[in-house]
């Protein structure tokens, strides 16, 4: 969109995405669709930043290019910057350090706050793409502790038509099928412990697919997006009144 943006989104290194991810990008309410903002966004790709560098092997490297391009963003007028990846958790806390803007890696960082709406005794359901990536340290550099959160986490590399992009990265999405799949894990997992009180996907191919997640489930959403609308509303890029 025209105008200068407050809102920066760091991107993988293009090139570098698989194809069934790319049909995902061009969904309305994905995080790198510039078409799912009312208000300008800066997108840059990190070179390097792809899957094995991000999911399966975090990078050092890959961290320090993140952020020497959030302070070129920043140089432009960004306040505030996200990444694509929900598995960017990781080096929130280092990012967060070193920047003297609003950083916001995850919508893991929702976790304490979604945990505070719906009390202790409660649970928040972190649905991710793969749960054997996603480990305490991506949690820990939240700010998410297990002392202090009552959290569980569903992953839906068990979904045959989801899981291609782990195994058959080249053979593009059937979408009607993965839609119904995404829909029917997260309702099982949801309706697999009656303490469950919300939902945050820390998977940012997921916003897409929010409002369906919501009907389907009964249950509060939160996502990569969410944090997106609080940044927007608090830079003035969006208002109620």
């Amino acid at each position: 969109m025209e105008g200068k943006a407050k809102i920066g989104i760091l991107r993988w290194e293009e090139g570098k995405v698989e194809k069934g991810l790319l049909q995902l990008e061009e969904l309305a309410g994905n995080s790198t669709n510039p078409d799912s903002y009312p208000f300008p966004v800066e997108m840059v790709h990190v070179p390097g930043a792809c899957m094995d560098t991000i999911l399966r092997h975090p990078d050092p490297v890959i961290k320090q290019r993140m952020i020497d391009a959030a302070k070129e963003m920043q140089s432009h007028g960004v306040k505030a910057v996200f990444g694509s990846c929900g598995f960017n958790a990781i080096w929130q806390k280092d990012m967060a350090a070193a920047l003297d803007i609003s950083v916001c890696m995850s919508a893991i960082l929702q976790v304490p706050f979604v945990q505070q709406t719906i009390g202790p005794e409660r649970k928040v359901l972190v649905v991710t793409a793969n749960a054997g990536a996603l480990t305490e340290e991506h949690f820990e550099s939240c700010g998410v502790y297990k002392d202090r959160c009552n959290y569980v986490v569903a992953g839906l590399e068990k979904c045959p038509e989801w899981n291609k992009q782990y195994d058959s990265p080249d053979i593009p999405y059937d979408m009607e099928y993965l839609e119904q799949e995404i829909l029917g894990a997260i309702d099982a997992a949801a309706k697999s412990d009656p303490a469950i009180g919300a939902i945050v996907l820390e998977c940012t191919d997921l916003p897409p697919y929010q409002q369906k997640i919501r009907e389907v489930t009964g249950l509060p959403v939160y996502s990569i997006n969410t944090m997106i609308g609080y940044a927007a509303l608090m830079l003035g890029e969006i208002k109620m009144f």
